[in-house]
This record gives structure tokens, C-alpha cells and sequence, in this order.
């Protein structure tokens, strides 16, 4: 089993950042990548950010150029810097990690974190 525990999370100005942070613990052998989805009321959870081990990253188009994600594989952590923040990018924010063996990949969760951006 592989925990995560996010932290960052919290109310922002339009035009303001954040930074969350998410730490594996646990099985984190085999963890390969790493990324955050959000999930506003009413919608469904979308992909914001994935980074493989290797550092290779993938963005959805409505955060490109504003977010950025970054890990630290000797940490086992994950972070979500986000600047330019708007309203649609409030939500509660979920980090996501695979872990890859011979025979299947699993997928791991947080608990999720409040992002709200409001005047």
C-alpha cells in the first residue's frame, strides 16, 4: 500500500499562487508517476499534472504556462506550484501515484485538499 498525504491547500486572491505538496509513504518502491487531478462541485475529477520519475511532465490545457509540478524522488514527493490563479481553478485537489509491477499498475489517492480562489 503507498499513502499520501497533501498539504497547501487553502483560500488565495485571483491573480495569487499556491504551492501544494503531496509525500508518499509506504510501498514507494515501484512508483513510477506522480500527478494531481482536481475535482470542483459538480464536475468530475480532470487531470491538472502528471511527472514521471524521470522528470518527463504533462499539462492540462487550462493550467499550461500558470502551473507547474515538480518531485523530489529522494523525498518522495510531489509539488503542484500554481501562480495566476483564477476562479475556475478552485476545487479540492487530489494526488494521484502509480505503482507499477510485473503484472498490473495500481493507483493510489490522497485525501484531497481545498484549493478556493475567491475575492
Amino acid at each position: 500500500q503507498v499513502q499520501l498525504v497533501e498539504s497547501g491547500g487553502g483560500l488565495v486572491q485571483p491573480g495569487g499562487s499556491l504551492r501544494l505538496s503531496c509525500a508518499a509513504s509506504g510501498s514507494i518502491s515501484g512508483i513510477t508517476t506522480m500527478g494531481w487531478y482536481r475535482q470542483a462541485p459538480g464536475k468530475q475529477r480532470e487531470l491538472v499534472a502528471t511527472i514521471t520519475r524521470g522528470g518527463s511532465t504533462n499539462y492540462a490545457d487550462s493550467v499550461t504556462g500558470r502551473f507547474t509540478i515538480s518531485r523530489d524522488n529522494a523525498k518522495n514527493t510531489v509539488y503542484l506550484q500554481m501562480n495566476s490563479l483564477k476562479p475556475e481553478d478552485a476545487a479540492v485537489y487530489y494526488c494521484n501515484a502509480v505503482r507499477t509491477t510485473i503484472l498490473t499498475n495500481y493507483n493510489y489517492w490522497g485525501q484531497g485538499t481545498q484549493v478556493t480562489v475567491s475575492s
